[in-house]
């Protein structure tokens, strides 16, 4: 069935019109015979989690496949219609089968050094030797992206360190490049910035030990930023639970203490910030409209907060907005979605690829 919407688009905020056609893409002209679904409203690309974990169960373990999917249902119902899976121990590729699910873009699996990450998620290599062939072998597989684990404690220094020489940092990098991928990498400390964003890292996941110094490396060489504050709120809670290790225990309460000043920080210096739960594992699916307000609260205000999450987030990936010829993959808001997290968290209408998949308010 053919489609129109209309309404206030953002960032603008001006007048939009939006034909959809059978096709399930959205086009510029008229389409003979659509149905006017609303003539007001808030209306959106479809919203993006830029670092979440489809298969990875909220507690810990893996999700079945009855799990993963409902995972994939709950971001949907929440507007979130394209995800970033920065790495998931199973495989995700029937929600592809599905056209009501989101699209996913996947890393592929964690890359670690055996100790130095999660049990059971990541793939371990014996020796650093070995992440240059690693990093092929899972850009291959995922769908552009390659995900490193770039520190973790180490238990024997008792605090967060690397996990990898610069050298090797900038072999690996480079191979997946060549290879078509971009790569990021999780990152609590500060140790570990420097020999990333000098090897050339797209991305730097949560990023809460960047300095003035890195922020500046991260300027200079074109680094993102998928800063996860709903995550870093846990840093307490992991601190309290790690006694053993009282500098790391310090060392997780100080980087805490510090978040809202250090995405500030870099927001100001023009480093690209995007919107990211790490849902899964410590953090439940459907939280990108809390990742929105924490964002907004740290310095990107309510409309760039929701870029991130956004049309912004939509543009670094790759992905379509609302363009002539772009699938259909879009959501409307009675009520401005940057009033606040209850408002951006329940879309009345949810339209992907075209069909209509969720309606509330008085589309219900």
């Amino acid at each position: 069935m053919s489609l129109r919407i209309a309404g206030r688009g953002l960032p603008d905020e001006q007048p939009i019109e939006l034909w959809i056609g059978d096709d399930g893409l959205i086009s510029a002209d008229p389409v003979p015979a659509a149905r006017t679904l609303t003539e007001t409203g808030w209306v959106l690309p479809g919203l993006v989690d830029a670092h979440c974990h489809v298969g990875i169960r909220y507690g810990g373990g893996h999700e079945d496949e009855a799990g993963l999917l409902a995972q994939a249902e709950t971001e949907r119902d929440r507007g979130v219609l394209l995800l970033r899976d920065a790495g998931s121990p199973v495989d995700t590729r029937l929600v592809d089968a599905r056209p009501d699910l989101p699209r996913i873009i996947r890393a592929g699996r964690h890359i670690a050094r055996p100790k130095r990450y999660i049990r059971g998620l990541p793939i371990d290599l014996d020796d650093e030797s070995q992440l240059p062939a690693a990093v092929t072998e899972q850009a291959l597989r995922g769908d552009g992206w390659v995900k490193l684990v770039g520190d973790w404690i180490d238990r024997e220094v008792g605090d967060l360190r690397p996990l990898w020489s610069d050298a090797v940092l900038k072999e690996a990098i480079a191979a997946a490049h060549r290879a078509g991928a971009r790569v990021t990498a999780h990152v609590f400390g500060e140790d570990a910035l420097p020999g990333l964003i000098g090897a050339g890292i797209d991305c730097i996941e949560h990023g809460t030990g960047l300095t003035d110094e890195t922020i500046e490396m991260m300027v200079e060489h074109g680094t993102a930023l998928v800063p996860t504050l709903v995550n870093i709120a846990t840093f307490p809670e992991i601190a309290d639970s790690a006694s053993r290790f009282p500098v790391y225990a310090a060392h997780m309460r100080d980087l805490h203490a510090r978040r809202y000043e250090t995405v500030a920080a870099a927001h100001a210096a023009g480093v690209a910030i995007y919107a990211g739960t790490d849902a899964g594992g410590s953090i439940r699916h459907g939280r990108i409209a809390d990742e929105v307000a924490e964002l907004a609260a740290a310095g990107l205000g309510p409309t760039g907060a929701l870029g991130a999450a956004c049309w912004d987030a939509r543009t670094w990936l790759g992905h379509p907005g609302l363009d002539d010829g772009a699938p259909a993959d879009l959501v409307v808001y009675d009520r401005d979605p940057r009033i606040g997290p209850d408002v951006l968290a329940r879309p009345d209408l949810v339209v992907l690829r075209g069909q209509v998949v969720t309606r509330r308010g008085r589309f219900a």
